[in-house]
C-alpha cells in the first residue's frame, strides 16, 4: 500500500489544511509547482529488489551524473553571496573534531580554543570596521540589520527607521518581518540616477521620530554611497547611523566607523565560505562603545586566570536571553560560529597586504568587465561611478531571458533585477532589462571576454528576431 508525504510528519489532516490555505496552495503538490515538470520524480525509483548499499549508491551517483554541475559553469552571480576562493588551510581547521562539534562555551576552563577564536574573529571585525565592540557574528546579513535596527529603536525609544531602497532586498524584507508587531518601523528612499541613496530623500525623510538612517556600502546594485554625508543626515535628526557594509571591500574602503557609523553590520560570507546554494550565512555586527550593553548575542571579552595567565570568557551575559528571559536585549542568543571560524581563517591567511590585494583585484576585475560590457550594442549603465566586486547594466532586452540562455554555454551570467521588484515598488523603476553581474579574483580575462561575447550573441540574436 502506497504512503503519502503527511503519513511521515506528524502533522494531522486539518493541520496541513490550515497551512495550505495560509500559503495560498491546493495541496502538498502545489508546493512544488516551481519546480519543472520535465525533472519531477514523482514515484519511487525504480531499483531492484535485494540491491545492496554499494549497488544502491552506484544507481544514485549515476543519476546525479545527469546534472549539470554548477562548479562547472563560470560564475558571475552575486547578489548578496558571492563565488570566492576558499583555500585548503580554511576546511582543515574548520574541520577538526574541537571545532567542529564544539557547543555554547558557557564552561571557560574546557572552552578556552572555541572562545580565543570567536575573540580574534570579533577583533578582526572591529579592526575592519573601525568599531570598538563586535559580537560572536550573527546568522547572515538580513538578521543582522534587523537586530541593528531594534538596537536604535530601543536606544532612541523612536518609531521608525529610513532605509535607503539600495540595501539588499531581502535584509528589507527581513526587517519587515521582524519589526512588523515590536521595534521601529522601516521607511524605504528611493535611489537617485546613477543607483545611489537620494540623499535629499533621506533628509526630508529623516525626523524626530527616525530612530536610525541606513544605508548598505556598496549598496546592493554595486553603487558607493557618501556615508560622511549621510552620517550627518542621521546625526542632525537624533537618530543612529547605520551601515550594512561588505567587508571585503574594507580592505580598501574607509572603515565605516570613521565616517560617521555608530552600527555597523553585514554579510561575511565571502570570507572562507562557499556559496552553498545560498547559505548558510555570516551575519557581523559591531557598535561603538556607548552601545555595548545593548548589542545582541554573545561577546568573548579576554582576561586572566588565577595565575595571572592570559583567557577568554564570555562577557556582559546579563545582556542575553538565557539570563535575563523577557527582558534581553534580543531574542538571538547563538550565533554560526564555525562559519566565523572559517572567516577568521581566511582573514589570517590573507594578512593586511593580502585583503587590501584581494579588494583592489576585485575592484579591477569588475571595472574591465563592466567597460566592455558597456561596449555593447544597446547595454547601458545603470550603476554609474567606481564600482568594487558588482554593478548593474540595463539590456536593450529582458534580462533572465538572457540568463537562462547564457547557461548552456556555460555561464552563469548574473541575477535579474526583476526578481527583486516587489521588494522595490517602482522605486527603482522598470527592471526587467537590469542585469546584476559580480566579479571576484576567481575570473580571468578570457572568461570575462568570452561571457562578453556569448552575451552580444544573444542579444544580437533577439534583435534579429524582432526585425
Amino acid at each position: 500500500m502506497g504512503r503519502s508525504v503527511t503519513d511521515y510528519v506528524p502533522h494531522s489532516e486539518q493541520d496541513v489544511r490550515t497551512m495550505l490555505d495560509a500559503v495560498g496552495v491546493e495541496s502538498i503538490d502545489g508546493l512544488f509547482d516551481d519546480i519543472p515538470e520535465a525533472v519531477r520524480r514523482r514515484e519511487p525509483l525504480a531499483l531492484p529488489a535485494g540491491l545492496s548499499e554499494a549497488e544502491v549508491l552506484g544507481e544514485m551517483r549515476r543519476l546525479a551524473a545527469a546534472n549539470t554541475p554548477a562548479t562547472s559553469l563560470v560564475s558571475f552571480l552575486g547578489a548578496g553571496t558571492y563565488d570566492h576562493y576558499v583555500p585548503a588551510v580554511v576546511d582543515a581547521i574548520v574541520s577538526r573534531s574541537e571545532f567542529a562539534t564544539a557547543y555554547t562555551p558557557y564552561q571557560p576552563e574546557r572552552s578556552q580554543g572555541v572562545l580565543q577564536t570567536i575573540f580574534e574573529f570579533q577583533t578582526a571585525i572591529c579592526e575592519l570596521t573601525g568599531m570598538d565592540v563586535s559580537n560572536a557574528s550573527m546568522y547572515d546579513g538580513g538578521t543582522a540589520l534587523a537586530e541593528a535596527s531594534l538596537l536604535a529603536g530601543h536606544q532612541t525609544r523612536r518609531g521608525r527607521v529610513v532605509i535607503s531602497a539600495g540595501v539588499h532586498p531581502e535584509y528589507r524584507q527581513v526587517l519587515d518581518t521582524e519589526t512588523l508587531h515590536s521595534g521601529p518601523r522601516p521607511q524605504v528612499v528611493d535611489l537617485a540616477a546613477g543607483a545611489a541613496t537620494d540623499l535629499e530623500a533621506a533628509t526630508a525623510a529623516a525626523d524626530a521620530d527616525t530612530a536610525a538612517v541606513v544605508v548598505q556600502q556598496p549598496n546592493f546594485f554595486g553603487a558607493f554611497e557618501d556615508l560622511a554625508a549621510a552620517a550627518e543626515i542621521a546625526h542632525a535628526a537624533g537618530a543612529l547611523f547605520v551601515v550594512v557594509a561588505d567587508p571585503l571591500s574594507l580592505g580598501f574602503l574607509e572603515a565605516p566607523g570613521r565616517l560617521g557609523a555608530d552600527i555597523v553590520v553585514g554579510e561575511a560570507q565571502a570570507f572562507g565560505n562557499a556559496m552553498d546554494f545560498g547559505g548558510p550565512g555570516l551575519g557581523y555586527m559591531a557598535v561603538s562603545q556607548k552601545l555595548m550593553r545593548r548589542i545582541p548575542g554573545r561577546l568573548v571579552g579576554e582576561t586572566v586566570d588565577s595565575e595571572g595567565k592570559r583567557g577568554f570568557v564570555l562577557t556582559l551575559q546579563t545582556r542575553e536571553q538565557h539570563i535575563r528571559r523577557e527582558k534581553a536585549t534580543s531574542n538571538i542568543c547563538s550565533n554560526h560560529a564555525l562559519n566565523a571560524l572559517a572567516a577568521l581563517v581566511h582573514l589570517s591567511w590573507l594578512g593586511r597586504e593580502g585583503l587590501s590585494d584581494l579588494s583592489l583585484l576585485c575592484a579591477r576585475k569588475t571595472a574591465y568587465l563592466r567597460q566592455a560590457l558597456l561596449a555593447l550594442p544597446g547595454v547601458t549603465a545603470f550603476t554609474e561611478g567606481p564600482v568594487f566586486r558588482e554593478f548593474a547594466v540595463r539590456l536593450p532586452a529582458p534580462a533572465a531571458p538572457a540568463v537562462e540562455a547564457l547557461v548552456p554555454l556555460g555561464f552563469l551570467a548574473g541575477v535579474p533585477a526583476a526578481r527583486f521588484a516587489a521588494q522595490f515598488g517602482g522605486a527603482v523603476g522598470d527592471l526587467d532589462g537590469i542585469l546584476l553581474v559580480a566579479v571576484t579574483e576567481k575570473r580571468t580575462r578570457a572568461e570575462m571576454d568570452a561571457f562578453v561575447a556569448a552575451l552580444a550573441a544573444h542579444l544580437a540574436s533577439t534583435e534579429a528576431s524582432h526585425d
